[in-house]
């Protein structure tokens, strides 16, 4: 009877030992998968054939989430891909992107070694979450050009999000996505290109129904993670915010380059953050905005 119980034990610990294998062998194609394609190549049906073949179960989700991301033409930006999936799937997600670094990596470490210490690993949520949006939103940037959003409208409201904060999360991703958009007009040529960064601007989504500048729930608590590999940990808020604020004021510059009308200019003034003073500790434009309604109480 021991005997018995033995056997049927150990056959228990090599089903979960070839599962986690399967598992670990499928996380490592996916990050292949993706470095392959991530920028302007295309993958072909087969390529796509291949990594839909044979996927776990638990997997499924992970697996469509990495081929909308190297594809044209994919739904990211439809509601299925803009609500957060569930906590394994996020936490698969991240895992697949640590893959996709460490293949990027001179002096990289083994893979499965690395699956295994970020499954076991307890990472924040919010840091899973920032991962999803910023892993959704470059796609979007590489895969789904000319740059347009103007016909999304997206619900964060309905997105499967927690809390003010995730929210925040989300805005914040895709308009640091939208920032980059219009960076290069208004700092390389000199003087800068207000005319093409105010059509880009024009092609920003909607949040909740209203035009994105009117989102302006920012006063949850921050939080600390690494954004920038080389720096340690650093203020959330302070990293993102400090880039909206960026994009209020190239907004507000191109507005007034472009002979915006003066509606334009107090809807953007009064029905964004650029006047939340509370916030300004924030972003190295402080001085900057305190100077903007300074003129604006002298008119």
């Amino acid at each position: 009877m021991k005997k018995i119980k033995f056997t049927f034990l150990g056959l228990c610990l090599t089903i979960l030992t070839f599962g986690q294998t399967t598992n670990n062998e499928k996380l490592i194609e996916l990050a292949k998968t993706y470095k392959d394609f991530l920028f302007r190549n295309e993958p072909t049906n087969e390529i796509l054939k291949d990594i839909k073949a044979d996927i776990p179960e638990n997997l499924k989700a992970t697996t469509e989430f990495i081929v909308q991301t190297i594809t044209t033409r994919n739904d990211l930006l439809s509601q299925q891909f803009l609500g957060i999936p569930d906590d394994i799937t996020i936490k698969q997600i991240y895992i697949v992107d640590a893959i996709f670094e460490n293949l990027r990596d001179e002096h990289q470490i083994d893979n499965n070694k690395l699956i295994d210490s970020l499954t076991k690993k307890e990472i924040q949520r919010y840091e899973l979450i920032d991962n999803y949006y910023g892993m959704l939103f470059t796609a979007v940037g590489n895969k789904n050009q000319p740059f347009n959003l103007s016909k999304f409208d997206i619900k964060i409201k309905d997105c499967n999000l927690r809390d003010d904060t995730e929210k925040g999360i989300l805005f914040l991703r895709c308009m640091s996505f939208c920032g980059s958009e219009i960076w290069g007009y208004m700092n390389i040529p000199k003087p800068a290109n207000t005319k093409e960064a105010y059509k880009n601007i024009k092609k920003f989504p909607k949040f909740n129904g209203l035009p994105y500048y009117e989102f302006s729930d920012f006063y949850f608590p921050d939080f600390e993670m690494i954004i920038i590999k080389d720096k340690g940990v650093q203020s959330y808020k302070s990293y993102y915010l400090d880039k909206y604020f960026e994009i209020l004021l190239y907004h507000l510059i191109c507005i007034n380059k472009e002979n915006g009308s003066e509606k334009e200019k107090n809807d953007l003034l009064l029905g964004s953050i650029l006047k939340e003073t509370n916030l300004y500790k924030y972003t190295k434009y402080k001085e900057t905005l305190e100077g903007i309604f300074k003129e604006v109480k002298k008119e």
